[in-house]
């Protein structure tokens, strides 16, 4: 059923909002793409919502990786911090004026504007201690090798080669969560803490080499700025049990202790569904009134009719 009037509803945008079909991360792909996923946004804010958006970043962050490596010895390279905050402001300004662009042609005039965003993390997380987030090109052992001797970290991940692995902190807070509730509450549409936010450290204010779930981040923003709703938005129309096999099913309707059991039972792939599932229960387990999972182009249906995969706390 729709949730009732007035309704803030955060939409996490998967990877396949940000880059053409192939997964292509060309300036003219990624504004395609965009733009297609302005025009869902558009019919979700032209229904009355007060949206917020966050958005990946994994391509882009991987180009400049790619940039740091073919160009060292020219310009010095920049930290992981950077290029969060990079691909932030470069996706921050393509998203505004796309939505802005989309809002127009439906005769609506809600004002848009992206925050470049820290996310707050500890530094005594272990995490730090254990790079598990893979980031940027397969490489030939020789070449990981030599980065390995300037103190990354890389993994052997088979015939594709060598790919380097950073650490994922838990997100801790959103440092600032306060400008996203001021815009929010002057009726602008917010977009925030792309690729997860920029790391820095609770303790000290510096960023750090690490980069956070965006889907996990998602859940921490939507609590801090009072969302009703967190819509996670991904390539399929529902969360999957039994996945792949001839016991297939979606789940159409879940509480939080129930997704944590399929979970416990290996049910969700941990670099793919697994985040969006923890997402949705974090945040519905801190007060949330709904989580949905589904595809890019039923979000406005999901928001409105509770398409895809449902999560609620049926005692609630």
């Amino acid at each position: 059923m729709p949730i009732p009037e007035p309704g803030r509803v955060l939409v996490a945008l998967g990877g396949n909002a940000m880059t053409g079909p192939d997964g292509s991360a060309t300036p003219e792909a990624q504004r395609s793409a965009i733009e297609a996923a302005m025009e869902c946004v558009a019919d979700l804010v032209a229904a009355g919502r007060g949206v917020v958006l966050t958005h990946g970043n994994g391509p882009q962050v991987g180009n400049l990786l790619v940039k740091n490596e073919m160009t060292a010895g020219v310009v010095p390279p920049v930290p992981l911090d950077w290029c969060v905050a990079q691909t932030q402001g470069t996706l921050g300004f393509t998203i505004v004026s796309a939505l802005e662009n989309a809002l127009r042609r439906r005769g609506r005039a809600e004002p848009v504007a992206a925050v470049v965003t820290r996310t707050l993390v500890d530094s005594r997380d272990p995490a730090f201690g254990r790079p598990t987030k893979p980031v940027g090109r397969y490489l030939p052992r020789a070449e990981a090798e030599r980065l390995i001797a300037l103190g990354q970290h890389w993994e052997d991940r088979g015939a594709r080669g060598w790919r380097r692995v950073v650490p994922s902190p838990e997100p801790v807070a959103i440092a600032d969560a306060d400008a996203v509730r001021a815009l929010l509450a002057a009726g602008f549409v917010a977009v925030a803490a792309g690729g997860g936010g920029i790391p820095v450290a609770a303790d000290g204010g510096a960023g750090v080499e690490a980069v956070l779930d965006k889907d996990l981040t998602a859940a921490l923003l939507a609590t801090e700025v009072g969302a009703d709703v967190l819509v996670i938005a991904t390539d399929v129309p529902y969360a999957m049990v039994g996945f792949g096999t001839v016991r297939e099913r979606p789940i159409e309707r879940a509480t939080p202790a129930e997704l944590r059991a399929f979970a416990a039972a290996g049910q969700f792939t941990g670099g793919s569904m697994g985040p969006k599932v923890e997402a949705a229960v974090r945040f519905v387990e801190d007060g949330g009134r709904r989580a949905v999972i589904t595809s890019l182009g039923r979000i406005a249906d999901a928001v409105e009719k509770g398409g895809g995969t449902v999560v609620e706390d049926r005692d609630a």
